[in-house]
């Protein structure tokens, strides 16, 4: 399972059935699960601990020190979950000792090839990067969200579950969970109405994000404004708290 001329460095543990492929680099300080395939060409370095099942293809860098300037080789780390695919060129970072420490990958989602993913950066579970998606330091990025093909995002800024961001979408701002952006800057489109339904969730409540929706970006309203009318629905729909909690949550302000 391991070829002749990949290199795995003698701090490395590799659990049961995983391959490497030639010409590999498997650093000391990295921990990889059962079952996880290594393809050829690819670079893991460490600390770095990668879960069970995840396959990472050829030219991926995964793990490697960050490209913060303030970046002193500090032993930050990368955490990655369960049954994600990293295709080619990829790149995603270690942390910083001004965040966390730490970059954490959930699980089942899908990096195209020449995504990055920066320092301190969280990615939630079933997320879909397409090609030449990019996000940049400490940015939060929340479960099912899609971020379209050649999208970035700025620092710091924070994407909620099953936001759909738009291809060439260039985001400053934080997006709230269910929202559509398209543009540079990134702007509000729509819900993500077709990504609700094929997560299975009701028509009600989808028409009641879509007020929510309304409420936020289309009867101009202050914010307080709109989470106050929004009081029925958010007590009924769990979507609609969930849009309202985040809201209130954001630092950077939503985008507009």
């Amino acid at each position: 399972m391991i070829h002749s001329t990949a290199i795995i460095e003698p701090g490395a543990k590799l659990g049961n059935n995983v391959s490497v492929g030639p010409y590999s680099y498997i650093g000391n300080d990295v921990v990889i699960g059962d079952n996880c395939i290594i393809e050829s060409h690819v670079v893991v370095k460490g600390p770095s601990t990668i879960g069970s099942g995840n396959h990472i293809f050829q030219f991926a860098s995964v793990g490697e020190a960050c490209q913060d300037k303030k970046y002193n080789n500090e032993p930050t780390t990368l955490i990655m979950g369960d049954n994600n695919v990293i295709r080619e060129c990829a790149t995603i970072h270690r942390g910083t000792i001004q965040d966390q420490g730490v970059t954490k990958i959930g699980s089942n989602n899908l990096f195209m090839a020449y995504t990055h993913v920066a320092h301190d950066a969280v990615i939630g579970d079933n997320v879909i990067f397409a090609n030449n998606a990019s996000v940049a330091g400490h940015v939060h990025v929340g479960d099912w969200v899609i971020l379209g093909g050649n999208s970035g995002v700025h620092q710091f800024c924070k994407i909620g579950d099953h936001a759909f961001i738009g291809m060439y979408s260039g985001v400053n701002k934080d997006v709230p969970p269910f929202v559509t952006t398209i543009g540079m800057p990134a702007g509000p489109a729509a819900i993500n109405k077709e990504g609700m339904k094929r997560r299975g969730f009701e028509s009600d409540e989808i028409m009641a994000v879509r007020r929510a929706y309304k409420a936020f970006y289309r009867k101009s309203l202050g914010v307080d404004e709109a989470i106050s009318s929004l009081s029925e629905d958010a007590a009924k729909y769990p979507a609609v708290q969930t849009m309202i909690d985040f809201v209130k949550g954001s630092e950077r302000g939503i985008v507009r």
